[in-house]
C-alpha cells in the first residue's frame, strides 16, 4: 500500500481520526489519549500503531509515559498530494466552460441567422 493509502486509510477510522483531531492540540501521552474511549489499551496501541506506519505519529523511544506527537508533515504531504488532483479538477471545468460557451455562441449565431 502506498503512503498516501495508508494516511486515508488511517483517517478513515472514526477513533483514530478523532486522536489526530486532539493531537493538532498538543502531543499527549497514551493514556491522556485513551481516556475518552471505552476499549482497551491494546485497542488504543493498535490504534496508534496505524497512525504510526502511515507517519501521522510518532512516540519517541523511552521510558513511558511516552508523548505522541502528531507529525505534521503528512498533512504537508496529503495538501499537495489532494492540490494536484484539484487543479486537474479546476483545468477540467475551464475547458468544460469553454466547450458551453462556444456551443452558447455558436446557438447565438445560429439564432440570429
Amino acid at each position: 500500500m502506498d503512503t498516501m493509502s495508508r494516511v486515508f486509510a488511517a483517517l478513515a477510522d472514526p477513533t483514530r481520526l478523532d486522536m489526530v483531531t486532539r493531537l493538532a492540540g498538543g502531543d499527549a501521552t497514551v493514556n491522556q489519549l485513551a481516556e475518552p474511549y471505552r476499549m482497551s489499551l491494546q485497542a488504543i496501541y493498535k490504534h496508534l500503531r496505524v497512525l504510526e506506519d502511515a507517519g501521522l505519529v510518532t512516540r519517541p523511544a523511552g521510558p513511558q509515559p511516552r508523548a505522541v506527537h502528531l507529525e505534521t508533515e503528512a498533512f504537508d504531504r496529503m495538501q499537495a498530494w489532494i492540490e494536484i488532483y484539484r487543479r486537474r479538477a479546476e483545468e477540467r471545468y475551464a475547458r468544460l466552460d469553454d466547450v458551453l460557451k462556444r456551443m452558447r455562441n455558436e446557438e447565438s449565431m445560429e439564432e440570429e441567422r
